[in-house]
């Protein structure tokens, strides 16, 4: 097998694992060194694979979705995803690279603020359309709702962020067919990858009375951090020598 490919299936596992856990941080997690080892993995394979885990999170927590509050994300969604669309056409690489890398750190700074945010209807289809347009783009659409959600209850966090990455991922997923960043070759190279989001999953839920939620996010921020550095490290140079 080839190692590139065993390497993406670990960082799906570590990153479908601490979105299991946590809520969110799948493509937080992968998509920066993902985006070293093969471009093509960003951003329609990991947004499949994120669909897959929003499938079975949502399953399982489904009597914690709240559709109520969902609705106003999802409404502010539509118009992310399509700016985000536009986005992705015009960059090149390197400029992915760097937004990767850029939307990364500034997630761990906001997780970091101590600020309590509200879920108001207004906030909620801001942070959608954040969502679509990050994304989209980059596969990185969880921090903005994260942000609002970060305060309530663990389990009603994965059910409601699980319920919008079903929506958003399918959303971005048919945008993305037109301006080929999905296309059967993206499908055919995301399938190795569903079986290393199942195990991380299964491990999370495995785990996840052992480990407290707070252990669990700080070693989050600690790998978005070093991974998003190195995607913002590596797409500087990439631009500059240009």
């Amino acid at each position: 097998m080839d190692i590139n490919l065993l390497i993406a299936m670990l960082l799906i596992f570590c990153g479908s694992f601490i979105q299991s856990a946590t809520g969110f941080g799948l493509a937080v997690v992968a998509a920066p060194i993902l985006i070293h080892l093969s471009p093509e993995f960003i951003p329609g394979p990991i947004i499949i694979v994120g669909l897959f885990l929003g499938i079975i999170n949502s399953l399982r927590y489904r009597a914690n979705i709240s559709f109520t509050g969902l609705k106003h994300s999802i409404i502010g969604r539509i118009p992310g995803t399509i700016a985000g669309a536009v986005l992705l056409f015009y960059i090149n690489v390197a400029q992915l690279s760097l937004l990767l890398g850029l939307t990364v750190l500034m997630a761990v700074v906001i997780s970091l603020l101590p600020i309590k945010l509200e879920p108001t209807p207004r906030r909620l289809m801001i942070a959608g359309f954040l969502s679509g347009l990050f994304g989209t783009s980059s596969s990185i659409g969880g921090p903005p709702m994260a942000l609002l959600l970060q305060h309530q209850q663990a389990h009603l966090i994965r059910a409601n962020m699980a319920a919008f990455f079903v929506a958003g991922g399918v959303m971005s997923l048919i945008v993305q067919i037109p301006i080929g960043f999905m296309t059967l070759h993206h499908l055919f190279i995301s399938l190795p990858l569903l079986p290393a989001g199942y195990l991380g999953y299964r491990a999370a839920h495995h785990f996840i009375d052992r480990f407290s939620q707070q252990i669990v996010r700080r070693m989050s921020l600690v790998l978005c951090t070093i991974s998003g550095s190195g995607a913002l490290f590596s797409g500087v140079i990439s631009i500059w020598g240009s």
